[in-house]
This record gives structure tokens, C-alpha cells and sequence, in this order.
């Protein structure tokens, strides 16, 4: 993924309006990113632990999302796999629900995910980062088709939020 400014990521926004992209709080740490390594930017509300954001470039372009992700109970804890990246942790996954964009989300209408809680599929996928014993299922795959299978996976999350179809 390109690095991209803060300006960028604002106006990145599907499922928002302009106002709230522009109060949600940005990574101040973007120029030390491993962009290479991203297949798309995710983050966590530090000042709101129950929102997170997505974004990551489509047809050329930047698009961002904002998502709700409620914390669990603690009996609710137990091993789940993530959608994006197929990694398994135990307490580390999360549901995280995308506002619909446009009108379909004005009227309450949502998509949710489960996705790994800190947002770092990227590097799991890669090896960079370990999701622990049993973490990562074994698979025949080479790299860069366990990349583009990711990639595919958050365009399809994109596209269930702004209600398009994928190429």
C-alpha cells in the first residue's frame, strides 16, 4: 500500500459524513507505517476503544470506513478466525459492524465482520507479526496468493458497505 497523508484518509471516507471524518482521530505515527507491508491501514479509537477504521485503496483510490466494534463479555471470549486474513486467535478476533454508506446506513442499516482486533491482518498474513500456536491454519498457498485472497477479502467488505458490485 502507498503511504498515505492525513488529508487523504479523511476525505477517504464512505460511511460518514465530512464532519465526522474530520473529528476522528488519525494514527500520528503514518510515516512509520510498514506501508509496504499493508494491505490496507487499520486502527483502533484510542480515545474510543469501541471504533476502528479501515482504509485501503480501490480502483486506484483511497476508501475508508468506520466501524463499531463492541467490546465482548468475558464469557463471550473463545477462539475465533478472522474473515480478512483467516487467522485464528483466541479473544483476538472481534465483530466489527461498518455503517452502510449513503442513505442505506442513514437508515440504520449495517454490515459487520469478524476481523483480528488489532487490525494488523496484513502482517499475520506476512509472518511479521505471531497469532501464537495454532495461530495461522497450514495452507498450500504461496505468499502472494494468501496476500490477494486478503485483498479480495476487504474489497468484498468494502463492497457489502457502499453497496457495489466487485469487478
Amino acid at each position: 500500500m502507498k503511504p498515505l497523508t492525513e488529508q487523504e484518509i479523511r476525505t477517504a471516507f464512505v460511511n460518514c459524513t465530512k464532519g465526522e471524518a474530520k473529528r476522528l482521530s488519525i494514527p500520528r505515527d503514518l510515516a512509520d507505517r510498514p506501508w509496504d507491508d499493508l494491505d490496507f491501514l487499520g486502527w483502533r479509537d484510542p480515545q474510543a476503544p469501541e471504533r476502528a477504521y479501515l482504509v485501503t485503496t480501490l480502483d486506484g483510490r483511497p476508501k475508508a470506513l468506520q466501524l463499531r466494534c463492541p467490546s465482548p463479555a468475558s464469557w463471550q471470549i473463545r477462539r475465533g478466525m478472522c474473515s480478512i486474513c483467516l487467522t485464528s486467535h483466541t479473544g483476538g478476533v472481534s465483530l466489527m459492524v461498518a455503517p452502510k454508506a449513503r442513505q442505506a446506513g442513514q437508515q440504520g442499516n449495517s454490515v459487520g465482520t469478524y476481523v483480528c482486533s488489532d487490525l494488523a491482518c496484513s502482517l499475520y498474513v506476512r509472518g511479521k507479526k505471531d497469532a501464537g500456536a495454532d495461530g495461522r491454519i497450514q495452507e498450500s498457498l504461496t505468499l502472494e496468493e494468501k496476500i490477494a485472497r486478503t485483498v479480495a477479502n476487504i474489497a468484498s467488505f468494502f463492497a457489502k458497505v457502499t453497496g457495489q458490485r466487485l469487478a
